[in-house]
Order: structure tokens, then C-alpha cells, then sequence
């Protein structure tokens, strides 16, 4: 598991939680749904659509993905609760993203980024993140 340095309520992915129900413990092999109650995330990522690219370090594996929840899904990325790709190259640092008004323009900024060349990415992530510093922290 990721280490964290804020506080955080877990839940089971159960649908919409009581507002009196106690939070739970992150625990086996299960996935949970994060509930931050961060202001950032409630005006801006929850529900956002986003592209991201995920990197397993500095020019090193890189992941293109497509979301409506940044926050959970590289949550679930770095606890490897994402089967695949990213789990078997250990690739689980966000290294830029995009959030879009709706998905279906997320879904064609993915594809478009999915077929462009590793040095147009790499360029892309070094405009806005020149020493490769893992984002997600920022947007928690």
C-alpha cells in the first residue's frame, strides 16, 4: 500500500455511504473507494473526465489512461488493485494530466495520445513537469 500523509475515510464500493456510517480500514485484497473531503477535489477531480499518463520512473514505462475519477483511479494504480499493464511494469506515477468537460473528448484526447510517438510524450510531460514529480499528491 502507498503511504500516505493525510488522513483519509476508506469505504467499500457499496454505492453513496450514510453520512453516519464509520469509515473502514484499507484491508486485503479488496478495492475501496477513497472519500477525500479535500475542497480542491470536490470543486474540480470528483467526477472530472482526465487523461493522464502514468510513468514507471523518469524516461522510463509509460501508461496512457483515460478516467472520470483522477483520484481514485491512480489511487488504484499505486495499490495495484489495477490488474494488467501497470501492476506487471510497476508503472504508477502520474506524471501529467488533462481534465475535459466531457468524456467522450477525454476518450479522443486518449486515443490520439496512444498513437503518438514515445518522444512527442516525452516532450508533452516535460512542459509542465520537467523533473518527472509524482502530481498525484498535488491533486489529493
Amino acid at each position: 500500500m502507498v503511504p500516505t500523509t493525510s488522513p483519509r475515510e476508506v469505504r467499500p464500493p457499496t454505492g453513496e455511504p450514510d453520512a453516519g456510517d464509520p469509515p473502514v480500514r484499507f484491508g486485503g485484497g479488496r478495492a475501496w473507494v477513497i472519500r477525500l473531503s479535500h475542497p480542491y477535489r470536490e470543486k474540480h477531480l470528483d467526477k472530472q473526465a482526465a487523461v493522464y499518463i502514468l510513468a514507471s520512473k523518469r524516461n522510463g514505462t509509460l501508461y496512457v489512461g483515460v478516467t472520470s475519477d483522477l483520484i481514485k483511479r491512480i489511487w488504484e494504480h499505486k495499490n495495484k488493485l489495477v490488474k494488467g499493464f501497470t501492476e506487471r511494469y510497476n508503472v504508477n506515477r502520474l506524471v501529467w494530466y488533462e481534465l475535459h468537460e466531457t468524456m467522450e473528448s477525454a476518450i479522443k484526447r486518449e486515443k490520439r495520445l496512444k498513437s503518438w510517438k514515445r518522444a512527442w510524450k516525452l516532450r508533452l510531460i516535460e512542459k509542465g513537469n520537467l523533473n518527472w514529480q509524482d502530481l498525484y499528491e498535488t491533486i489529493i
